[in-house]
């Protein structure tokens, strides 16, 4: 077992302190329950609300540290810079392993920001402002080619195909296809590749995959829309595709305090380049 103390510098309920050193949820809860807490020198198996300057001390094992990066958390929500390969839902889901609820998702391999609801009044405002638009998502992705986009609207029909678990694009509406609308601006390029900053304005399956692929711009690393031989020339096994950007809006009740609010979080595969 591994000993940490720290001093809380706000206040917060002890959950939440335990959190922000690394734990996971479920890990805190265990540590609550086996009394391997203490806040004061006083041994704990239960939340409670700490005072600025409380002394917590805890054990815990070393493998079980959180390998999610939480990038902000209030009572409310908490958002998360997900890994590649990481489901949201499930039996061994991101929303299961940190005891959140899931209110939008990311493909299994697209990497960045993800929002989860702490308790359900914030859980259904997220949904409806998610139904609604008002909260702004963005990604960056690297593509294939040199597009000579300028963050102008790019709108187009998908299909679905649940059986291959796939989308197929058209310019114009086909029987069963949803409308779609996608912001597309080249951000920068290097050799024969280049960086693309997406915005949704609709959100459907593969929206941005499928869409960049029909506008013949494959995201790098792309099994299902992108070039096999090209992927493999660059070493890219999964897409290059990642949500950077979040920003909410227009919400009025439980969790307008976070109304105007940003969260960044560039990926490791973005270079800056004129």
């Amino acid at each position: 077992m591994e000993k940490k103390v720290f001093k809380n510098q706000k206040e917060q309920n002890l959950l939440d302190a335990l959190i922000e050193e690394g734990l996971s949820y479920n890990n805190c809860y265990k540590i609550l329950r086996n009394k391997d807490v203490k806040v004061n020198g006083k041994r704990l198996n239960q939340n409670v609300i700490l005072k600025i300057n409380d002394v917590v001390e805890f054990y815990y094992k070393q493998k079980e540290t959180q390998e999610e990066e939480v990038v902000y958390q209030d009572e409310n929500i908490i958002i998360i810079n997900k890994k590649q390969g990481i489901e949201i839902e499930g039996e061994k889901g991101l929303a299961q392993k940190i005891n959140a609820l899931p209110v939008h998702r990311l493909d299994r391999n697209t990497t960045g920001l993800i929002v989860f609801a702490k308790n359900e009044e914030s859980r259904e405002e997220l949904l409806e402002a998610f139904k609604n638009h008002t909260i702004t998502k963005k990604y960056i992705c690297h593509v294939l080619g040199i597009p000579k986009f300028n963050g102008k609207s790019y709108k187009a029909y998908l299909l679905k195909d649940a059986n291959k678990s796939k989308v197929e694009i058209f310019e114009k509406r086909v029987l069963g296809a949803l409308p779609i609308e996608t912001k597309f601006k080249t951000i920068g390029s290097v050799g024969q590749t280049s960086f693309v900053e997406c915005e949704l304005v609709t959100g459907r399956t593969h929206q941005i995959r499928a869409q960049l692929a029909f506008l013949g711009f494959p995201i790098i690393g792309d099994g299902k829309y992108g070039k096999n031989t090209e992927n493999k020339k660059y070493k890219e096994k999964y897409q290059k595709l990642h949500c950077f950007y979040i920003k909410f809006d227009k919400l009025n009740k439980k969790i307008k305090y976070l109304n105007k609010k940003e969260f960044f979080k560039y990926p490791d595969f973005y270079k800056k380049v004129d």
